[in-house]
């Protein structure tokens, strides 16, 4: 494995000019350590809890609690029918309340919060600390809990992860290396896209022989606090908290024009696997050069014969073409 390259002294506009057109993962040292959030978080062994504490305004989140015997591990029950942890709604502060009292357990149960939005369960800390690197239209959100594991998954959206509390390992793999990460079901999983059926910590080679080969893909990088990373979309992440307290702020957005599209591109690949994948092999690869066409390698020559004003979806999109292709594949999927 490779370690992820690190950069120091990183500004929005170094970040933009710099970082962003890498395509890759990247640790920005530091770059979130002069947050109030942070300095609390260093100043003594829990000492971010009072301060989140002071900022909550008791919005419920919602927590997930894994038994003992998980190892923190968030993953599917037996049989992948279900998943290994039990979810409810509560409040920060129970939760942190929680993490305080299994702090002192020799193998403790574990809790977290994951993807909570800062606007509602902690309204004022974007404005004590903003994110550097980021228009303030970029929510937040918190992620707290003990020592838990998230499963290799990606994410659609550009994100920069802040570490506040904690120490956190990032073990990172480019998207070619999906056939090799052992990819569980679509639409059934632990977090919002697929994972990663391997555990890491016990990888079984009869099972998952050619998990070795993503491995030698991987990068991973260990941050503390003040730290934050930047993912690529797609790219597969794996997260494992090194505390017994742990405190994280990401920041997901999308660099194109959300009007022209949907919530996901997931959307393109179930209607994919619903009408392609069934196809004979010559027909599947003469769609994949339609795609490779219209879609992957298209540039300005595309559709340059055809008269602008008649280039319809091959042309610009407006969000007016795009609610009235909406509308026409949702009557088309009702059919």
């Amino acid at each position: 494995m490779e370690t992820i390259a690190a950069f120091e002294g990183i500004d929005r506009a170094r970040f933009r000019g710099e970082i962003v057109p890498r395509h890759a993962p990247a640790v920005l040292k530091g770059v979130v350590a002069a947050w109030p959030a942070v300095r609390a978080a260093r100043g003594a062994h829990g000492g971010i809890a009072p301060y989140l504490r002071a900022l909550d305004s008791g919005a419920p989140v919602a927590a997930l609690r894994l038994p003992p015997s998980a190892e923190g591990r968030i993953f599917y029950s037996a049989g992948l029918d279900g998943f290994n942890y039990t979810r409810d709604d509560t409040t920060l502060g129970s939760v942190l309340e929680r993490m305080e009292r299994y702090a002192s357990h020799a193998r403790p149960a574990s809790i977290v919060v994951q993807s909570a939005p800062l606007a509602s369960c902690l309204p004022r800390f974007a404005a004590e600390n903003p994110n550097p690197l980021l228009d303030e239209s970029v929510a937040g959100r918190i992620w707290i809990g003990n020592r838990v594991v998230t499963p290799a998954h990606f994410d659609e959206s550009s994100n920069i992860a802040c570490v506040v509390a904690g120490h956190r390992r990032f073990t990172l793999f480019p998207p070619q290396a999906i056939g090799d990460l052992y990819i569980g079901p679509i639409g059934h999983a632990p977090t919002g896209t697929p994972i990663s059926l391997v555990d890491f910590d016990r990888p079984d080679p009869q099972r998952f022989p050619r998990f070795q080969r993503a491995l030698a893909l991987a990068q991973v990088a260990d941050l503390e606090p003040g730290d934050a990373i930047y993912i690529p979309p797609l790219w597969w992440h794996h997260v494992r908290s090194l505390d017994t307290f742990n405190v994280l702020v990401n920041y997901w957005w999308k660099e194109r024009d959300a009007a022209r599209g949907t919530d996901s591109a997931l959307n393109v690949l179930l209607l994919a696997l619903l009408d392609l994948r069934s196809l004979p092999p010559e027909q599947r690869e003469a769609w994949s050069g339609i795609f490779r066409h219209y879609v992957f390698e298209a540039d300005g020559e595309t559709a340059a014969h055809i008269p602008e004003a008649r280039r319809g979806v091959l042309g610009e999109i407006s969000p007016e073409l795009a609610r009235q292709v909406r509308a026409f594949l949702a009557a088309k999927l009702r059919d």
